[in-house]
């Protein structure tokens, strides 16, 4: 046009856009639209799109010269794409090959130009050239309104815009086709619906490409045969098909070979990351033996993503974790470190560098292939704190060595920028890079500096699988398969079927559900307790891969236990733990074995819960709070008699207060008298008196108090020495600090507790046992 027609292409334009949208299927259309002199004001309706999905529009109009360039760079890069992995020499054009690709077909790009050339850079003109050229066949087609005003790009010819392209030249008042043949046609245009309507229509077809959009690869696809279920083998390399690349060829995790020997995984919530991770481990369970691969499954999420493989009961599986502690996922890098070093002692005997080595020896035992899944991976790593240091050294190592002795590791998160802690250095020896929709700054960091393929994805499932660290070179998109949670366990009760009656683990499934109650009642500790083992407590179950948590009664200065914090049924629980525990270690024959005095208020719902578990064992007694200060009393005198007749072998005698801060008499009353005293020692010193001197000669106690503030008020900071036995409930970090020298238990959440052992400097986190029938 001239400068008076304009307006006039403006509303040829925007009518075309209208007919295109409502033509084509919804969400097979993308425009990228650039208006650098009019904004996007004649186009402001199609934003409307952007509501539904920003990729209908490429998020917004292009106005800047420098914004215009970047969007011709996304449009030739999906060009390239196209060509190379769609295309090739198998497809004429796109729409041949959308037919052969179904559900996985791309959609159609419009590229719309107002005012060309304006605001556009050499770059972009040689890019616009490229489009105009290659485009159509790729599927991306232009709508292009020229200034003739306005000189052209230096280098560009302005035959490529004549080549394969239907043009409109003004006349006057008038437009007519440039072709010769149709130059006496004049062009008239339609009249314009209302913006209201137009407005209704395109939000309407905004709705309809979110429902669209949503593409499903049937697992189908990609899972074996039940003639071929556990028929491949991993000698060479561990090859796990995920979806569909292109319309005929399936996107495989292959592990292994090279430098492809790790994987890092990263999508932001709703990109179907947790998708991938259950198409990767369950077609890994289908396609091969529990002999040839081994599984440990770690899942920081709050949610149950992973808990399906241990209800399931999968052979493969060694570890499973959901909303799993730091700690637990340390304890499986330790263990697997453990894993790696015994393979390597293996190999150093039998004279082989790698796993097909071994494999190739006869008449050795089956070594399978060790893959390590953890997802949400940098939550062990925010904080930094000997933890995060300790992981992140296994995990280098594991990285490193893995190799030779076929242990893999994949890791997955929804953003990789919470991994600091995480050396650079190891995510670098991760070759295997799959990006989901993720931000632009995560497409840099988990494709590389040069590489934001991965900010172009948008429908779920979509993504890109790179084998070379990220190399531009080596992307491959793919559509990961669509398994729902239905199909899924159907097909892991298959697969344990598959397995048969006869098949039993070599160690028992460890199984850490970070959530999940602790129940007494399933304590294996307590179940095998006996009087042989000595006293002892069992307080819960451990936030690691070791056995149940507990501490013995030695007969030794500061055996004394004490219980500090401000949840009444948590305490109550330990409590209750440490009387079943010394009912089944301590002999029947001992009267009064324990003595329980309960300062629980009888309106208090755990009011007489104590009391009902003594009952059920002979020698255990309970005591109301009124009784606190005589049964202080009987236990020095009996302490006084053990120490005056050198009977220090005598049977082991447990005193449990329930609600220190209750108990009144048993406070510390300072003495400032200078006179002797000769009558007997008052409730408090007989208390201080037992603490010091009773656990050498069997004489031990435990106690809750809920506060350090009433602790404090109670004893004396001398006397607090004499408790080498702490179990933390959540509290502020200065009391933390006061009772065991570290900040430990302000970190502790809900259902977690914290034990300190003076004698080996011991502190570790674990989930207490919660009441009988809570």
């Amino acid at each position: 046009t001239e400068d008076s027609g304009r307006e006039w292409a403006q509303r040829f334009i925007r009518r075309s856009m209208l007919r295109i949208l409502t033509s084509l299927p919804p969400g097979k259309v993308r425009f990228t639209i650039v208006d650098p002199v009019g904004l996007g004001q004649s186009l402001s309706a199609f934003m409307h799109l952007a509501d539904a999905d920003d990729r209908l529009v490429s998020s917004r109009i292009w106005t800047d010269q420098r914004h215009i360039e970047q969007a011709l760079v996304d449009l030739t890069d999906h060009l390239e794409n196209v060509i190379q992995k769609y295309l090739r020499n198998d497809y004429e054009t796109i729409a041949e090959y959308n037919k052969a690709a179904g559900e996985i077909a791309e959609p159609y790009r419009f590229l719309v130009l107002q005012d060309f050339p304006t605001n556009l850079s050499e770059i972009s003109a040689k890019r616009l050239a490229s489009l105009l050229t290659s485009g159509p066949r790729c599927g991306i087609f232009t709508l292009i309104h020229q200034d003739r005003r306005l000189e052209l790009p230096r280098g560009f010819d302005d035959a490529v815009l004549e080549r394969g392209t239907w043009i409109l030249e003004q006349r006057g008042e008038s437009f007519h086709p440039a072709d010769p043949e149709l130059a006496d046609l004049k062009v008239e245009l339609q009249e314009e619906i209302e913006d209201e309507h137009a407005t209704n229509v395109i939000q309407a077809v905004g709705a309809a490409a979110i429902d669209a959009s949503r593409v499903e690869v049937p697992f189908s696809a990609v899972q074996p045969t039940e003639a071929e279920t556990w028929s491949r083998n991993c000698d060479d390399e561990l090859v796990i098909p995920l979806g569909r690349s292109g319309a005929k060829n399936l996107q495989e995790l292959r592990l292994g070979r090279g430098t492809s020997q790790h994987a890092l995984i990263a999508g932001r919530t709703g990109s179907g990351k947790s998708t991938l991770l259950h198409v990767l481990i369950t077609n890994a369970a289908l396609w091969y033996t529990p002999d040839e691969l081994s599984l440990y499954l770690v899942d920081f999420k709050k949610g149950v993503e992973f808990k399906t493989y241990a209800t399931r009961d999968l052979p493969h599986a060694k570890a499973v974790a959901v909303e799993s502690d730091r700690e637990f996922g340390l304890s499986v890098l330790e263990r697997i470190d453990a894993e790696l070093v015994e393979r390597g002692e293996i190999f150093r005997r039998l004279g082989v560098q790698n796993l097909p080595g071994y494999r190739a020896l006869p008449n050795q035992k089956a070594m399978p292939r060790v893959l390590l899944v953890i997802d949400e991976f940098q939550e062990l790593f925010v904080e930094d704190d000997k933890l995060a240091q300790d992981a992140s050294l296994l995990l280098d190592r594991i990285v490193r060595q893995g190799r030779a002795f076929g242990i893999h590791a994949i890791m997955g998160s929804q953003t990789l920028g919470g991994a600091y802690a995480l050396a650079r250095s190891t995510m670098g020896q991760m070759q295997i890079r799959i990006a989901l929709q993720c931000s632009e700054s995560d497409s840099y960091l988990i494709l590389g500096e040069e590489n934001g393929a991965a900010r172009l994805l948008g429908r779920p499932g979509e993504a890109i699988y790179n084998d070379a660290g990220g190399d531009v070179a080596s992307n491959s998109p793919f559509q990961i398969v669509w398994l729902d949670d239905g199909e899924r366990d159907r097909v892991l009760a298959g697969i344990r079927t598959h397995a048969g009656p006869e098949f039993s683990r070599e160690e028992p499934l460890v199984v850490f559900e970070g959530s999940a109650p602790v129940r007494i009642e399933e304590s294996v500790g307590l179940k095998h307790a006996s009087p042989e083992q000595g006293p002892r407590l069992w307080l819960g179950e451990p936030v690691a891969i070791r056995g149940p948590v507990g501490v013995s009664l030695k007969r030794q200065g500061g055996a004394n236990l004490l219980l500090v914090g401000q949840q009444p049924e948590s305490a109550t629980g330990l409590i209750a733990a440490s009387i079943e525990s010394l009912a089944k270690t301590l002999p029947e024959s001992t009267p009064e074995r324990v003595v329980v005095v309960d300062g629980t208020p009888t309106e208090d719902a755990l009011s007489d819960r104590l009391k009902n578990i003594a009952s059920q064992y002979p020698g255990i007694v309970t005591k109301s709070w009124r009784e606190a200060d005589e049964a202080v009393e009987s236990f020095h005198r009996e302490l006084k008699e053990r120490l005056a007749s050198g009977n220090e072998d005598e049977s082991t005698r447990v005193l449990v207060l329930h609600g220190l801060h209750r108990f009144r008499g048993l406070r510390t009353v300072e003495d400032f008298s200078f006179g002797s005293d000769d009558g007997p020692p008052s409730p408090d010193k007989q208390f201080e008196a037992l603490l010091r001197d009773g656990p050498p000669v069997g004489l031990h106690v435990i106690t809750w108090c809920d506060s350090v503030t009433n602790l404090n008020r109670t004893i004396g900071r001398g006397t607090l020495r004499d408790f080498e036995l702490k179990v933390l409930l959540q509290m502020n970090a200065a009391d933390s600090s006061l009772l065991v020298d570290a900040p430990t238990a302000s970190q502790l959440g809900g259902e977690r507790a914290l034990l300190s052992i003076e004698e080996t400097n011991q502190l570790e986190k674990f989930r207490p046992y919660q009441l009988r029938n809570s």
